[in-house]
């Protein structure tokens, strides 16, 4: 099974409701769909959002990663050298992470569909049926608590809850929440760099001495202020995990030789793919660091391909936050992983076991 072409398309699917963070403000998915032909046939798929904020990623410029750069080497290449194709792609070029993450996503498709078999199982097998949590966005406390609500009553037992645009606020926020789901969810709090180390001291000791539990406190400060995430993981009993402040294996060694953070967020799209995933949750393992896998505003393509990791890595990834296809206003892709709310489960389908995307706009080749 050789790579013969790489198409690119365009996916767009609107949010059930706007989703708000400290950083933005997205209505819908529009997200880079790469697919991969191969003289057997067979196709493998994989995707990549625009994530100017946070990977640095636009349309624009995983397009011209993928035509120019990293598709051209792929070409030819037999899917089951699966540790050259990756290194080919890894080492193309310097971050561009979500676009090698797209490619990586459908090279994997592929191998599990030329040895005919689940991509968990290809990785290592596990139980196929995981839990995820759902965003509460950022919004007016009432907004917010009805959201909450209505989550739990859908039958999400984890929300995680977002902050990080007025301290005073957002504390009002939490404490609002959890008395209106106390008992019924796990609260999960991501600041999205939004508060200084000293604010998210201030804010979790306000709230833990108020009675309030939370299952953890996720990047309260800026990316890049690793000495500030420190801080606060020395200071505060929730335990602090890190998602923006890292993004590759060396990264993460460096944070946990650190004990800058309690929980390393794991994510293909910060990670270029499923291969250095994969070296990020064996190192935490070794360490004894425990992992979430997450997700960006994504479509069911790429996070199917995060839902494989997780069960063949569940003995270190213990918290998924993979709810982009649950926040979705309906799910493009035919096959491949079942989301139902808060539970997802996998097919027997080889590699991500997709049939057809739906309303995917082939875009033009690149000259």
């Amino acid at each position: 099974m050789k790579i013969t072409d790489i198409k690119l398309g365009m996916l767009r699917v609107p949010l059930k409701t706007p989703f708000k963070t400290a950083l933005r403000t997205v209505d819908m998915v529009e997200d880079i769909v790469v697919i991969v032909h191969t003289d057997s046939g067979h196709v493998g798929y994989g995707e990549a959002p625009a994530t100017a904020v946070i990977t640095g990623d636009t349309h624009g410029s995983i397009i011209e990663a993928i035509t120019r750069i990293i598709g051209p080497r792929l070409i030819g290449q037999d899917v089951a050298n699966l540790n050259h194709i990756t290194q080919l792609i890894q080492s193309s070029m310097e971050r561009n992470y979500s676009a090698k993450a797209a490619l990586e996503i459908a090279v994997y498709d592929l191998f599990g569909q030329l040895y005919q078999a689940p991509l968990y199982k290809i990785l290592g097998g596990g139980d196929p049926v995981i839990t995820t949590d759902i965003t509460i966005s950022v919004d007016y406390i009432d907004k917010m608590v009805a959201d909450s609500i209505s989550a739990v009553d859908r039958g999400f037992e984890s929300l995680k809850i977002k902050v990080g645009k007025d301290i005073g606020l957002d504390i009002e926020r939490v404490k609002a929440i959890y008395s209106a789901v106390e008992g019924r969810a796990l609260l999960r709090l991501d600041a999205n760099q939004g508060w200084t180390a000293k604010q998210a001291v201030f804010a979790m000791r306000n709230l833990e001495e108020s009675g309030v539990v939370l299952e953890l406190l996720e990047q309260p400060v800026k990316a890049r202020d690793i000495d500030g995430l420190k801080y606060v993981t020395d200071r505060v009993h929730t335990p602090v995990m890190a998602d923006e402040s890292v993004f590759g294996p060396t990264e993460v060694i460096d944070l946990i030789k650190m004990r800058a953070a309690d929980i390393i967020n794991i994510k293909l799209m910060k990670t270029g793919g499923i291969s250095n995933a994969i070296r990020i949750a064996d190192i935490a393992a070794l360490y004894g660091v425990e992992c979430m896998i997450g997700c960006m505003i994504e479509t069911s393509i790429s996070v199917a391909a995060a839902v494989h990791v997780a069960v063949a890595k569940s003995s270190v990834i213990t918290k998924v936050d993979l709810d982009g296809p649950s926040l979705c206003q309906f799910n493009p892709v035919d096959g491949g992983v079942i989301f139902n709310e808060s539970e997802i489960s996998i097919t027997d389908a080889p590699g991500l076991g997709i049939r057809d995307i739906r309303g995917l706009e082939l875009l033009p080749a690149q000259a």
